[in-house]
């Protein structure tokens, strides 16, 4: 059996009126991924502060209902909560110097979220359109993997810029990376290019350099979908300690070589919603 948008479920650009204005955000840019493990949250959160660390004011929104990981990457502690902001209103909590919001701020993360499709979809229009945001350039949001209730009601309710695409260059996660360019692609939001993660690896014994999970991936996809590679990421258990500590890397290493990375691909983003074109090489860790 085929199954297919319908007509009354696929947004397009005459539309974009039923969309709801978020209020206090400029430009929205969703970070996707087909498949989970592939490290979509970190790159949100770094590539975020990257952005706000060019001079831009940033915030995130945790969209993912089910797995929210952005409160403890941005070293929020557990149990803090939003303040009120009138009636169904709440402000935003404030990490590393960018604006936040995650499902984590609301309840025990230690306790599942056993909610159909529908509330997953509630909660995140809630979360969107309930926070007031103060004067956001980038609003990043951090979706949930795969293809379903989040992404549709994003596409259809959020005036969404742009999208991220996060894969490694391991064949199954393409395979899966290239639903998610796909699923963009039907809804007329604009993929702005993939970032490919865990690109090599250095042992930190002998320095030998090895592309564990595959190499080229990025790229071979990126041409397959007539867009760019923002950026590659490597393997490094720095880069794991550090969301875990709640000192995402662009934080704990502004000086470092992937920091440089993740600024080049924020001013590639930045260059392409502007409507500017970057013919020049995008920034690449390598040993």
């Amino acid at each position: 059996m085929v199954l297919s948008l319908s007509a009354a479920s696929r947004p397009d650009k005459s539309k974009e009126k039923e969309q709801d204005v978020i209020e206090g955000v400029k430009h929205i840019v969703a970070v996707a991924s087909g498949k989970g493990g592939v490290g979509k949250s970190t790159v949100t959160v770094n590539l975020a502060l990257a952005m706000a660390a060019e001079g831009y004011r940033v915030g995130i929104l945790d969209a993912d209902i089910h797995g929210p990981s952005q409160a403890q990457m941005l070293g929020v502690g557990e149990g803090v909560r939003p303040q009120g902001a009138g009636e169904n209103a709440m402000h935003p909590l404030q990490a590393h110097g960018i604006q936040a919001m995650s499902m984590a701020f609301m309840v025990d993360i230690r306790e599942p979220m056993v909610w159909r499709g529908p509330m997953v979809a509630g909660a995140f229009q809630q979360l969107m359109n309930q926070t007031v945001w103060d004067d956001l350039d980038y609003l990043f949001i951090d979706m949930p993997p795969g293809t379903g209730d989040i992404q549709l009601t994003l596409a259809q309710k959020v005036p969404v810029d742009g999208a991220v695409i996060v894969t490694t260059p391991q064949d199954i996660a393409l395979l899966d990376a290239r639903k998610g360019i796909e699923m963009f692609r039907k809804v007329n939001v604009p993929v702005l290019g993939v970032v490919e993660n865990m690109s090599l690896h250095t042992c930190s014994n002998c320095g030998h350099a090895e592309p564990i999970f595959g190499e080229g991936g990025g790229e071979r996809i990126a041409q397959e979908y007539e867009t760019r590679v923002l950026g590659r990421l490597p393997l490094a258990l720095s880069i794991r300690e550090q969301v875990d500590g709640g000192r995402p890397t662009v934080v704990a290493e502004p000086e470092g070589e992937v920091t440089g990375t993740f600024r080049d691909m924020a001013r590639q983003v930045v260059a392409q919603l502007q409507g500017k074109t970057s013919d020049g090489p995008s920034i690449s860790f390598s040993d």
